[in-house]
């Protein structure tokens, strides 16, 4: 009888421990938001209505309108290695991805991410949290629930077409594909209609938050968009990257996205890899009339690629707000680095490569559909960029900055506000942890983990004074540091640019020559850093067809 009355206690004891830790577990979700994170791909500094850019894109301006934009967010100025610091808060030579997924065996080049890393999805499920991405991975590995995901449907590096569901992979593997009807798909939509359906399961258990990182392969060419969304854009090109760029900045101006003082960056050099060749942007009244117009339905594809996504992202908001869940779901904005300039103004087409077809007549509007293949160019990318020099690869403004917008009404009592403190891709991990009210792990499955390199982002978006601070960059022996109102940057192979970015964000005047005290003691720093993070010795060789081995 006392084994019988010993052991009923027992149990009663272990189901009250049960309901105080559901009970627990509950009132934390409650608490707990969700968090949406979405990461366009190539998307330029004020390509967005609310950042000064004619594109259509009201949902994300929505966003703005109630939440914060930050003015002065850096990412990595490429696609992986900003990737890898926005999903395991490192710097991405940390982590192995200092270049891209090829393995040239050095430390911070492995191409793909260390084993020692963990993931925002891996930190959250010691939270309670169910974790989902949809769109692009391009961290080197083949499966991204090995990482801590649930549900993948997306493309494990660049699309290569919008038009093919193919291109895209379910995982795990036992799940059923969608099918959609012949002529209906489109890779923007369908990476949202995933999103959607996992935030469908994430309903399946109302009392645990999730996570879900969308990824956009939008607006990284090939230049892929619906004809309905291209027309809209037919004839707002046709004056061309000169104007855009005034205008522009003019708006931005007007929005307080950059300060009434900031100058128009003159048109920016390019260098055309595959024949050694540079140059700078032309003025767009030199060009012919039939290389207006086919750059200007280059143009007209891109903003469409951003207009359909700018739809798509509505869809997602339409879904929060009947579902209830909008207040107190943390939604973040950014782009992976500024736009792309590959390789020169004429824009490329095929492949990436130098070759280029003039398109004139009928071919104009058959441009941007299946079968075909597009870029840019860099005389609009710089335009994406405005008003900054250069673009993704480089380490200029033009390639490192992004917008950004924070939006949860529940959390972020501001609204319409604009933050032009610093932030980094790498402050995304413990801004997540903070909103989430999880605990950054020492160790993860017996494996110590890095510490965070970032900094919470929650008080400068509450609108607190932030912390002085530094930041580092490096990507294909291009480098920088910026340090308060000081940013020292460098082209591969050429002596270090001293500028004042708090007067002088353009980049125009070089001070290197005035302080060279200053100068020297950034570089300093830099080397620190870059020895410490697995950054140098700088490679000789890259692996890849354009950028060829330094010769000693």
């Amino acid at each position: 009888m006392k084994t019988s009355v010993s052991f009923t206690a027992t149990a009663k004891a272990i189901a009250r421990s049960a309901l105080v830790f559901l009970f627990v577990l509950q009132v934390s979700a409650a608490n707990q938001p969700n968090i949406l994170l979405i990461v366009a791909d190539d998307l330029g500094f004020s390509d967005l209505g609310c950042y000064g850019g004619e594109i259509r894109t009201p949902n994300l301006d929505q966003l703005a309108g109630n939440g914060v934009r930050l003015t002065q967010f850096y990412t990595t100025s490429r696609c992986c290695p900003s990737r890898a610091s926005i999903l395991s808060g490192q710097y991405p030579h940390r982590v192995g991805l200092g270049h891209m997924t090829k393995d040239i065996n050095r430390p911070g080049y492995r191409g793909r991410i260390s084993e020692n890393a963990v993931t925002i999805a891996q930190v959250l499920q010691g939270a309670g949290y169910r974790s989902f991405i949809s769109g692009k991975w391009h961290l080197g590995t083949e499966d991204p629930t090995k990482h801590g995901f649930e549900e993948f449907y997306g493309t494990l590096v660049s699309a290569k077409t919008f038009w093919d569901a193919d291109h895209f992979l379910r995982l795990p593997t036992n799940r059923k594909r969608r099918v959609y009807a012949e002529g209906t798909f489109y890779g923007t939509d369908a990476i949202t209609d995933h999103a959607l359906e996992f935030i469908g399961l994430a309903r399946q258990t109302p009392k645990r938050p999730w996570f879900l990182y969308l990824a956009y392969n939008s607006p990284h060419f090939p230049l892929h968009a619906p004809k309905e969304d291209i027309e809209r854009y037919r004839d707002r090109y046709t004056t061309g990257w000169d104007a855009a760029r005034e205008s522009r900045l003019k708006r931005m101006k007007e929005l307080g996205i950059v300060p009434e003082n900031t100058e128009l960056s003159p048109r920016s050099p390019y260098w055309n890899y595959g024949e050694t060749k540079t140059g700078t942007n032309p003025a767009w009244d030199t060009l012919s009339t039939d290389r207006r117009q086919d750059l200007a339905r280059r143009m007209a594809i891109y903003a469409a690629m951003i207009d359909r996504m700018d739809q798509n992202i509505g869809r997602l908001i339409a879904d929060l707000k009947a579902k209830g869940e909008l207040e107190n779901t943390l939604i973040v904005f950014t782009s992976d680095n500024g736009a792309c300039a590959e390789w020169d103004p004429r824009g490329f087409d095929g492949k990436s490569s130098n070759d280029n077809i003039l398109h004139r007549g009928k071919e104009l509007d058959r441009m941007g559909g299946p079968g075909t293949y597009h870029s840019a160019g860099s005389g609009w990318a710089n335009a994406s960029n405005t008003p900054w020099r250069l673009y993704k690869h480089f380490n200029h403004e033009g390639g490192l900055s992004a917008p950004c917008i924070a939006h949860w009404p529940a959390g972020l009592k501001r609204k319409n506000a604009i933050v032009s403190a610093p932030a980094h891709l790498i402050d995304l991990m413990p801004t997540i942890v903070e909103a989430s009210k999880t605990t950054y792990p020492k160790a993860l499955a017996g494996k110590v983990v890095l510490p965070m390199a970032g900094q919470s982002l929650l008080p400068a978006l509450e609108g607190h004074a932030p912390k002085d601070r530094t930041l580092y960059f490096e990507h294909e022996g291009n480098r920088a540091i910026r340090d308060g109102k000081w940013k020292l940057v460098a082209l591969k192979g050429q002596p270090w640019e001293l500028y004042n970015v708090l007067k002088d964000r353009s980049e125009q005047k070089d001070l290197a020559a005035k302080q060279p005290n200053r100068a020297k003691t950034l570089a300093k720093q830099w080397d620190k850093w870059a020895s410490e993070n697995q950054v140098t010795p700088l490679p000789d060789d890259y692996g890849v067809g354009y950028l060829k081995p330094v010769e000693k």
